[in-house]
């Protein structure tokens, strides 16, 4: 069945094979673009398991263990999970337009994807920012404008490890949503993303206050921006279903992580009154 469906061609036949957008032989049935997608995730899910595994190790020696969120926090991150479900299927929408060479939908869906995955960014953010000015930090956190007392505040001094833990998970798969919004719009606007992506960093660092932390944070999009710049001048190409389905593969995989993250780091640690 898989030699039905992708043609091969011999060796010589360039122009030819060009002409018909032809693939190398299969590896396991699947293209080397997606064979090297599924590689990447499966390293890429090492990192993310050593970070789980350290958050729970820490909740499970670690007595009390905090239980710092309330209703505010829970319904944001439902908010925040509600996002990246509601991703996915648009994911999948701009993958079988794809799939049918429906160029304009298949855009539609990306851009549809990645204003959620903004949204999850932005609502993150906005977590963070409450979080650092009621005192649950770590060194070398900018410090807030006045000095914060209370719970969160008793919880970094008192178990350093939830604060640790907590935001190097979280950050990290914030990192990763950040990425995959880079790549879903290198994806779907090739060149005229570049000059969206500089006007949204620039916007950010200025308008950013100097002792926030996503100040400095914001300098993610700039590198994203060199990075896909370089990759977009160096090797043009007009993007196929192939190369939607294999982003389509990493922001599945993003948002599976969350599904592990949202349970684990906020629900087990919601203060029930």
């Amino acid at each position: 069945m898989v030699e039905a469906a992708i043609e091969h061609s011999p060796v010589g036949h360039g122009s030819h094979a060009a002409a018909h957008g032809d693939y190398e032989a299969p590896l396991f049935g699947a293209y080397s673009k997606k064979i090297g997608m599924w590689l990447f995730l499966a390293s890429d899910s090492l990192t993310f398991g050593a970070l789980l595994f350290a958050f729970s190790y820490n909740r499970i020696y670690t007595n009390p263990w905090p239980t710092p969120f309330h209703v505010a926090s829970i319904t944001n991150a439902t908010i925040m999970t509600a996002c990246l479900l509601s991703s996915s299927l648009t994911m999948v929408l701009g993958v079988f337009a794809a799939q049918r060479g429906d160029r304009a939908w298949t855009r539609n869906w990306l851009l549809a994807t990645m204003v959620f995955g903004t949204a999850f960014i932005v609502l993150h953010g906005m977590e963070w920012t409450k979080l650092i000015g009621e005192g649950l930090t770590l060194p070398g956190f900018p410090k807030p404008a006045t000095a914060a007392s209370g719970e969160l505040a008793d919880i970094s001094k008192a178990v350093p490890q939830f604060p640790a833990t907590f935001f190097g998970l979280t950050a990290m798969h914030m990192l990763h949503v950040t990425i995959g919004v880079i790549y879903l719009g290198v994806v779907a606007m090739r060149k005229w993303f570049l000059p969206v992506l500089g006007v949204i960093w620039l916007a950010g660092f200025l308008l950013i206050p100097s002792d926030n932390i996503f100040h400095y944070g914001i300098h993610a999009l700039l590198i994203g921006l060199a990075v896909a710049a370089i990759i977009l001048y160096l090797k043009p190409k007009d993007y196929d279903a192939h190369d939607v389905e294999v982003s389509g593969l990493y922001w599945h995989f993003v948002d599976l992580v969350w599904m592990f993250i949202f349970p684990l780091v906020y629900l087990m640690s919601t203060k029930i009154s």
